[in-house]
């Protein structure tokens, strides 16, 4: 991330975990460290993957004390494997100990998304499909794990609701019709957003692409359908594909020719990555 990245949008966050888990004083640390000793101590990888989030941990350190420094062996990116020494953080001991937890909780959740989303992107190797996120994210961490989708090899859906036009059921519900809803997302958006209509049938396929959609959701049908719906739709819209989908069944969607494939698994269900600080000590 930019450093103007972290100033305006990201600072903010890591403040308010920090005040989270540092309510009036780190209690432990203080009765064990009350003077200040600089120390350094290891950052170490317990299992191998994708490393993402390396400038969020180390941004959590120097808010903490603008004098930590920070030594990384690897990048955003990077193949890591179990056992090796991803870098070294030195400063304050009281620094180390009160920031250690934050740093890791961001590290491990953002690495882990990465590494889940690159092994998904491998399975769509080849192919025209791009793989995509969704909204379904912790709540104020959003911009942590949208990044780390793109670190592992995704690409991302829109940000947020400000970010583009997508008429789901509800809204189709609430203007009552797709026809109507198309329509009356046309009069209100600027003409540079693209209109996206998520559908659940042929039908609703026929009446997508009769209004003027720009992309096309295919959510929640099997092969079958959305074999169906792609040949009718034959270019004049955009396709993705939706619903539940995960690593263990994405391969299915590969020779569909489907655009897009979203997943909200890459945010909501990927396991952390393993990482420890390890061997604090006086310097």
């Amino acid at each position: 991330m930019t450093d103007i990245t972290m100033k305006l949008n990201v600072d903010n966050l890591i403040m308010m975990a920090l005040q989270e888990d540092i309510s009036s004083e780190d209690v432990s640390t203080n009765a064990v460290m009350p003077n200040y000793q600089k120390g350094t101590v290891d950052l170490i990888c317990k299992q191998s993957g994708i490393i993402a989030g390396l400038d969020v941990y180390a941004r959590v350190f120097t808010l903490l004390d603008d004098k930590t420094e920070i030594e990384f062996n690897c990048k955003d990116g990077d193949e890591v494997e179990n056992g090796q020494l991803i870098g070294t953080v030195k400063g304050d001991i009281r620094v180390l100990l009160s920031g250690e937890r934050v740093a890791l909780n961001y590290l491990q959740r953002m690495s882990g998304i990465a590494t889940y989303t690159h092994e998904v992107a491998k399975l769509l190797e080849g192919t025209k499909t791009t793989l995509l996120d969704t909204r379904k994210t912790t709540p104020n961490c959003r911009i942590f794990e949208k990044y780390a989708v793109r670190i592992g090899g995704g690409c991302n859906h829109r940000y947020n609701l400000s970010d583009g036009v997508l008429l789901k059921d509800n809204h189709i519900g609430a203007a009552g019709s797709i026809t109507n809803a198309v329509r009356m997302a046309k009069e209100y958006a600027p003409f540079v957003r693209k209109i996206e209509v998520e559908v659940e049938s042929l039908d609703q396929v026929k009446e997508a692409v009769n209004a003027g959609a720009d992309i096309i959701m295919l959510d929640n049908m099997n092969n079958e359908q959305m074999r169906e719906a792609i040949e009718f739709i034959a270019g004049r819209a955009e396709t993705e594909c939706s619903g539940n989908v995960t690593r263990e069944n994405i391969a299915r969607l590969v020779d569909l020719g489907v655009d897009y494939v979203s997943s909200g698994a890459l945010t909501h269900s990927a396991p952390i990555m393993d990482l420890s600080m390890k061997n604090l000590h006086a310097i």
